[in-house]
């Protein structure tokens, strides 16, 4: 399994912008699939985006269509999340998962798991 490691979470305003970044080790980067989740409080744990090891195709939740962008540097080992006009809804630990699936966006498609990222916005 890969390890992975979020940062650049943090306290914005509503309207604002944080990036968020996994870096990956332990495994071939470039042959998963690597996605971003999030969790509020009392909510369960949901897809936020994805892009897939195959041509690096990205996909979204359509809550964050037009928000937020998913991208991945496969020299590096990382995949970041670059979220604009922040909403308060957005709040959540964000987390980052590896797949050897193509598209995965269920829970269970994941292999391993960051620690989590808290992002805070305020209104």
């Amino acid at each position: 399994q890969v390890q992975l490691v979020e940062s650049g979470g943090g306290l914005v305003q509503a309207g604002g912008s944080l990036r968020l970044s996994c870096a990956a080790s332990g495994g071939t980067f470039r042959r998963y699939t690597m996605g971003w989740f999030r969790q509020a409080p009392g909510k369960e744990r949901e897809f936020v985006a994805g892009t897939s090891w195959i041509g690096g195709h990205t996909y979204y939740a359509d809550f964050v269509k037009g928000r937020f962008t998913i991208s991945r540097d496969n020299a590096k080992n990382t995949v970041s999340l670059q979220m604009n006009s922040l909403k308060p809804e957005d709040t959540a630990v964000y987390y980052c998962a590896a797949s050897a699936l193509s598209m995965g966006k269920t829970l269970s498609n994941f292999d391993s798991w960051g620690q989590g990222t808290q992002v805070t916005i305020s209104s």
